[in-house]
């Protein structure tokens, strides 16, 4: 990840909304609640891999997909 060090998970802690109605948020709120999430990581298929076979709580991967790409925009 060219230009940044920051995590995915530092990243999406900035997405947290406790009266969200977006995906993404969704996503983070229930990302902070999770106490095994792979909070350092900046690899992609470190953390796919996880989501799918740790968390129910993404109803789809392609909410994964796009805060991939909202983080990978904000790290470059």
């Amino acid at each position: 990840m060219a230009g940044s060090n920051r995590s995915f998970y530092s990243w999406l802690m900035t997405n947290r909304n406790t009266v969200s109605a977006n995906e993404i948020q969704q996503f983070a709120n229930n990302a902070f609640l999770d106490s095994t999430f792979p909070k350092q990581s900046t690899d992609f298929d470190e953390i796919s891999k996880y989501l799918e076979e740790n968390t129910t709580y993404l109803m789809s991967m392609t909410t994964f997909d796009q805060a991939w790409e909202l983080y990978h925009t904000a790290s470059t």
